[in-house]
Formats: C-alpha cells, sequence, structure tokens
C-alpha cells in the first residue's frame, strides 16, 4: 500500500470517530442519575414552578434526548458549546482560559519524560544485568505505580512545606503580576515581555507538577526504550555494523537506537494525549487552574456543557495525537501500511 492511501484511509477515519465521540459523551452524561437543574437554579426557586420551567425551556431540558443531541451536534459545528450552567459564560471561552495551563503543565511533562526516560532506559540496557541496569528498573517501576495524587502530595509536604525549595500550588505567585496575556502560557508570556523574574517563577511552580505528573510517561518510555534495544543489539545488522570497526557510540546511536525508538513513538504519542486526561489529579493537588480542575468542578457541579466540552476536548486530543503517531509510523516503518 502506497503512503498516500494509507494517509487517506486515516483521515477518513478521524470524522467516524469524532461523532463517535460526541454520541458516547453526550449519553454518558445524561445518564447520571441526577438533577442539573439543582445546579442551574438555587434551592429556594426549585420550588417556584415558572422559574423552573423557564430554565427547563432555556437550557433545552424540555426536548428529546435525540433533539438534544442534534442541537448540541448542530452547535458544535459551528463552534458552539454552550453556556455553562456554573460559570453562566460560553464553555468555548471557559475552555480558551483553563486549557492553557494543561498545555503548559503537559508539555513540560512530556519534556521532563523524554529528557531522562530515553538515556536512562538506554543505559539500562547497555549496563543489563547490572546494578545500574537494576535501579533504573526499580526507579522506574516505583514511577509507574505510585499515583500521581499521592506524589504530588508528599512531593509539596517535603520540598515546599518541610524544606522551601520550591514554591506551593498556583502558576505564579500571588505577590506578582502574571505576564501579559498572548498565549496564556505563563511561561512564552514572561519570556515574550521579557519578564525575567515572571519567567524564573512560573519555572519554578511549573516543575515540581511537571515532574511529578511526568513520572509515569518517563518509566514507560525508559522501560520499553530498554527493552527494544535489547532486542535491536542483537539484530544482524548491528553486529555487521561492528565488524565494519565502527565505534560503539557510532553502532548505538546510528544503527540501534534509531530503530529500537520506533515502537517508543507510538507510547511518547500515547503518553502526550493521557498526559491531558491524567492531569486532573495532579492539577487539584497543585490548586493548577487548568483543564483538569475545571472537569472536577464541572463533574461535581453537573455542569453537562463544561463536562462535553472538557470531554470532546481531551478526546479529540488522543483522535489527532493518534493520527500523527499512525502517520510517522507508517514513516518510520512501510511494514505498518500494510
Amino acid at each position: 500500500m502506497s503512503y498516500s492511501t494509507f494517509l487517506i484511509r486515516r483521515l477518513l477515519l478521524v470524522p467516524v470517530m469524532l461523532v463517535g465521540v460526541t454520541l458516547v459523551v453526550f449519553a454518558v452524561t445524561r445518564l447520571v442519575p441526577a438533577d442539573p437543574l439543582a445546579v442551574i437554579v438555587s434551592e429556594k426557586a426549585m420550588d417556584n414552578p415558572q422559574v423552573v420551567q423557564a430554565a427547563v425551556e432555556k437550557w433545552g431540558l424540555d426536548r428529546s434526548l435525540p433533539e438534544q443531541y442534534l442541537r448540541f451536534l448542530g452547535n458544535l459545528l459551528h463552534g458552539d458549546l454552550g453556556l455553562s450552567f456554573k460559570t453562566r459564560r460560553p464553555v468555548t471561552m471557559d475552555l480558551a482560559e483553563f486549557l492553557p495551563a494543561t498545555l503548559e503543565l503537559t508539555f513540560a511533562s512530556m519534556l521532563f519524560a523524554l529528557l531522562l526516560g530515553i538515556p536512562l532506559g538506554t543505559v539500562a540496557a547497555l549496563r543489563a544485568g547490572g546494578w545500574t541496569d537494576r535501579l533504573i528498573r526499580l526507579v522506574t517501576l516505583l514511577g509507574t505505580s505510585t499515583p500521581p495524587f499521592w506524589s504530588g502530595l508528599i512531593a509539596l509536604f517535603f520540598l515546599y512545606y518541610h524544606l522551601g525549595l520550591l514554591p506551593g500550588p498556583g502558576r505564579i505567585d500571588t505577590r506578582m503580576v502574571a505576564p501579559p496575556p498572548v498565549t496564556n502560557l505563563y511561561t512564552v508570556d514572561a519570556l515574550l515581555a521579557r519578564d525575567g523574574a515572571a519567567f524564573l517563577d512560573a519555572l519554578r511552580h511549573l516543575l515540581l507538577p511537571a515532574v511529578v505528573l511526568g513520572s509515569i510517561p518517563l518509566a514507560i518510555i525508559a522501560r520499553l526504550t530498554r527493552a527494544s534495544l535489547l532486542e535491536t543489539l542483537q539484530m544482524p545488522y548491528v553486529t555487521t555494523a561492528r565488524s565494519k570497526g565502527l565505534t560503539e557510540r557510532v553502532v548505538i546511536l546510528r544503527h540501534a537506537l534509531r530503530n529500537a525508538l520506533i515502537p517508543v513513538v507510538t507510547v511518547i504519542g500515547l503518553s502526550f494525549a493521557s498526559l491531558m486526561s491524567g492531569a486532573v489529579m495532579t492539577e487539584t493537588v497543585f490548586a493548577w487552574p487548568g483543564l483538569g480542575r475545571y472537569m472536577v468542578e464541572a463533574s461535581a457541579n453537573l455542569d453537562y456543557p463544561a463536562i462535553m466540552g472538557g470531554t470532546l476536548i481531551i478526546a479529540t486530543t488522543y483522535i489527532f495525537v493518534n493520527l500523527i503517531v499512525d502517520l510517522s509510523y507508517g514513516l518510520l516503518d512501510p511494514r505498518v501500511r500494510g
């Protein structure tokens, strides 16, 4: 199969998956055995039939479920995710405010995982069976088995409360003015504004939650890199490269590691997407005003539009990251094109 055919087939699946996501998200939110009117109107107003009826008509709760879904789908095609029950603002406006914080945390976590995960996995493979390999495997095992909300609390207790080495919750010190919003990524905006103090403070606040959130993908990437590199080092072309008199550094970097990282690409893509959904507990622990914290509050308040909008963002990220991974994998390894 040519790469263009492979590309077209993958692209045609995207709209089908997006429609499926909207249907699942809509169904799940409507299956919750609770009344959203308790959030839309006050507790006292629930005793007033006129207020309740007005709220039902305004938010379209008097329509059948198929009508509500088709209305939601039609609005979605125009970029309208509806109004939040809680904030009374367009959900798109809420997401534009909270999403950049999650993206900043996700990118920082992924960068941390990549910068340490691949080198650790490589060292473990080259020192297979030794104490270095055993130590790295122990550390990565702890990384994959420790839930972020627990490690986040432990990190805050020791590094912030007990030792005072790093700042506490939040994106920037409360006594400092946030940089002028351009991208709403504080570190980027601070650099654009040439505000060194704000950049350093935002970076210090970002460090701890990024390390906590990135510990799981770091461990996964390191373990997979080790396993893949060990397998690759046994391949005939690696033996041939060594027999030609190439240095071990060249053999590892140009021949073995390059091919060993092909399966790691898939894990990197999936890890990036999972970080966005997995940021919920981390953002809650660190009071990080991102999409995860927004979704927690929306779920607690049965805010249907906010829940659906946030879930769609995360699901869409999964779909497009998977698409990019598939296309990259098709370029790196022609065998996956079928």
